[in-house]
């Protein structure tokens, strides 16, 4: 199996996305493809002296999406856009799979026109894995699909509960709906019909979660927009690192804590453990016909690393397939 990694996503481009693709080809025996701009790739690869063991390719692609561009604007101007030609790569059978931390956006835009639409879903989504009390969630959309419809909440439900039983290995997916009550009076018209919508349908519904509910574990799928799923996101990332910083800073404020911290620091690692982002490595874009995995824009070598490590898992498990059989069966039951 091979897995494209766009070289040039991410703040920390190419030296991380290089690593953590490195890495995933040396224990886990995949080929890798990265592309991006060759010279300054091959300057990265150079640090890896096992770097001729393993069965890695460069394919050059000189221009990269910024941060600030419009991404649908920037892959028009730059055909040869890293993002644009590791989706097209995939797109023609010579990867399994598409890894990139760069602009979200551009992937978004790069990865529908190479793959196209799944029958029966009309908006793709981004699908993070979330902690929380029980074990982990997947919430989505985060930012794939801003502007929503009710029936666009319907298939990212049931695209979520595929993807919580492959991914999560929940047999049984609860699907809960973002909202600012339980009541499934509450909320603005977005939340209400797509309350009905979800309720009718077979899935596992247990109605409207707040926000405090993401991380409880009552929901093992949390479907919202992708306006409201990014700023819960961000939100969520930005109070795990205060609570981080905070808590490093009592545990070696006086002698007494730092002696604390040394008995108690396996629990510690386990607690950042559970709440680190990089465990994950990224979120599939799901509603696509192929399998793309969007990271985060600071994903370390061990975020790209893992990021590549579901990659190989999701096109070895046929997820796309899965989802497109659930989703013509949806397409049929709303006919």
């Amino acid at each position: 199996m091979r897995i494209a990694v766009d070289a040039m996503g991410g703040d920390r481009a190419p030296g991380h996305p290089v690593d953590g693709a490195l890495a995933a080809a040396r224990y886990l025996g995949l080929g890798i493809d990265l592309v991006g701009r060759a010279g300054e790739i091959h300057a990265e690869l150079q640090r890896h002296p096992d770097v001729e063991t393993l069965d890695v390719r460069v394919i050059d692609a000189p221009d990269v999406v910024d941060m600030a561009e419009s991404p649908a604007q920037a892959l028009r101007r730059k055909p040869r856009a890293s993002i644009r030609v590791a989706a097209e790569h995939v797109a023609s059978g010579e990867a399994a799979a598409l890894f990139s931390a760069g602009h979200t956006g551009a992937c978004v835009v790069a990865a529908h026109a190479a793959f196209g639409m799944l029958p029966g879903v009309d908006r793709p989504a981004l699908a993070p894995t979330v902690p929380t009390r029980q074990g982990s969630a997947v919430l989505l959309d985060v930012g794939a699909t801003v502007a929503c419809r009710p029936s666009h909440l319907l298939q990212f439900a049931h695209m979520g509960s595929v993807y919580a039983k492959l991914g999560l290995g929940i047999e049984h997916p609860r699907v809960g709906l973002l909202s600012i009550g339980e009541e499934e009076t509450k909320g603005n018209e977005l939340t209400r019909e797509a309350h009905l919508l979800i309720k009718a349908s077979s899935l596992a519904f247990i109605g409207n979660v707040e926000a405090r509910g993401i991380f409880s574990g009552e929901a093992d799928v949390i479907v919202c927009d992708g306006f409201t799923g990014n700023v819960a996101l961000k939100l969520s990332e930005g109070l795990v690192e205060m609570v981080e910083e905070l808590l490093g800073e009592e545990l070696q404020s006086t002698f007494s804590s730092q002696m604390g911290y040394l008995l108690s620091r396996r629990a510690f690692r386990r607690f950042r453990k559970r709440v680190d982002y990089s465990e994950f490595g990224g979120a599939p874009l799901l509603g696509v016909a192929g399998v793309c995995i969007v990271g985060h824009g600071r994903s370390s070598v061990k975020a790209v690393r893992n990021a590549v490590a579901m990659a190989s898992r999701l096109a070895g498990s046929h997820m796309v397939e899965r989802l497109r059989v659930e989703m013509a069966t949806v397409a049929v039951t709303q006919s």
